[in-house]
């Protein structure tokens, strides 16, 4: 038993600071005094303890992750501060032989408590779970959020290609990846020479192929038009530069390209969306993500009348590949694929030429027209022009001209029967 004199007989005051076992001479039996404290200083820290408790609940409603982790910790405070409280009071204060009825009072108020602290500690550890819980179904949303976000991005690019798209302010073409792009006469010309360099760079291969594949390039290009005096052997290529851009070019004036669609009427604005799309995009990603679009319905079109099926069949041994573009499909071969891009060049002037108040005008020039510098240019610079001599002829149009408002963008021509400086 702990005497009554002792100096260490009075428990601290704060809820945060251990209580350290005290000497066996100051025993709380023998002290009424330290027994009033030490139940004292339960009833405060159960008082503290359902606080913490209070706090948790109130972290859940709204959901606060940082102050339920915070009442959380307040909550195991309290808990291990009671818990020092029972091993100093059991440590110091062995059962005695009998019993009195205030002790058994005491007793069963400290088994209330114990059983009070089991409650809490089952109810924390349900918050936790919940907690966990609640941070998995945050992880689930903000996918579901980053994958719902991403479908809408490709639904809103499909909508600008097939031209059924609203529209769209300055703000939202830059979120969806398109900056600020001024409808200009320029933006007109830069599209026409894109265009026109497609031609050329899609010649390339196709005349390499036929001199693969053993045809007479000579007897090629005069079937293309048989009346045409070459200066160079090398310039019969505009043979074939001609033939591919007739071939793009038939049904430009027309607002859907020659294209059979169900009475859609597109705005002029969602002509100048689906060439900011499309400007950005791979062709083979556009036809793959929808081979029946506007844009993937004019690719097999145009394939089928550019590339002869005796062409084909010669190039390849077969026509497997024109059968597949004829099913509705778009083969991902090297050669297709490089002419996509030209279908791309031609698809997106259309698309601008239609984008403008009022519309592009494109002009073609006939073969035996008098070469005029206002509306024609040479696709050969180092002309011999003869003073006296008849003004030279066109022998090709290489590339249609077209009307800008006021601006005039000229076609191109190879002049036939001319000379070349060396």
């Amino acid at each position: 038993m702990l005497p009554t004199g002792s100096k260490d007989n009075q428990l601290r005051e704060s809820n945060s600071q251990k209580v350290h076992p005290q000497p066996m001479e100051d025993s709380v039996h023998q002290n009424p005094e330290a027994l009033e404290t030490l139940i004292s200083k339960i009833f405060q820290n159960i008082s503290s303890l359902k606080s913490a408790y209070i706090q948790l609940q109130a972290a859940h409603t709204p959901y606060d992750p940082d102050k339920i982790q915070a009442a959380d910790k307040l909550v195991i405070s309290e808990l291990k501060n009671l818990s020092e409280l029972k091993h100093y009071y059991r440590e110091n204060n062995p059962r005695p032989l009998s019993v009195s009825p205030q002790d058994s009072r005491l007793a069963a108020e400290i088994q209330e408590q114990q059983s009070l602290l089991k409650t809490y500690e089952v109810m924390v550890k349900k918050f936790q779970s919940e907690i966990h819980n609640k941070d998995s179904e945050l992880h689930q949303l903000q996918q579901q959020i980053e994958e719902a976000n991403q479908k809408r991005s490709k639904l809103e690019k499909n909508l600008k290609l097939r031209g059924l798209s609203s529209s769209t302010t300055k703000g939202s073409e830059e979120e969806n990846g398109f900056f600020h792009v001024d409808l200009t006469p320029e933006l007109f010309t830069s599209a026409v020479e894109a265009a026109y360099k497609a031609i050329h760079d899609f010649s390339k291969p196709l005349i390499n192929m036929m001199k693969a594949a053993g045809w007479d390039l000579d007897a090629a290009a005069g079937s293309i038009e048989p009346s045409v005096v070459y200066a160079r052997r090398a310039h019969k290529k505009y043979a074939f530069e001609s033939h591919i851009c007739q071939k793009m070019f038939s049904g430009f004036q027309q607002e859907n390209f020659a294209i059979n669609v169900n009475d859609i009427t597109v705005s002029k604005e969602s002509f100048f969306h689906q060439f900011l799309a499309l400007r950005e995009m791979d062709p083979l990603d556009v036809v793959g993500q929808n081979p029946d679009s506007l844009f993937g319905r004019f690719c097999r079109s145009k394939y089928l009348a550019v590339v002869h099926p005796k062409m084909e069949a010669s190039f390849f041994g077969n026509l497997d590949q024109r059968n597949y573009v004829m099913g509705g499909g778009h083969p991902r071969t090297a050669f297709y694929q490089v002419f996509l891009k030209l279908a791309k060049s031609i698809w997106l002037l259309h698309r601008l030429a239609y984008s403008f108040d009022a519309n592009v005008k494109v002009f073609q020039v006939k073969r035996g027209s008098e070469f005029t510098e206002v509306y024609m240019e040479s696709v050969v610079k180092n002309l011999i022009l003869d003073e006296g001599s008849q003004k030279p002829k066109v022998g090709l149009m290489v590339m249609p001209g077209f009307w800008v408002g006021g601006t005039v963008i000229q076609s191109r021509v190879y002049l036939t029967g001319m000379k070349v400086a060396e």
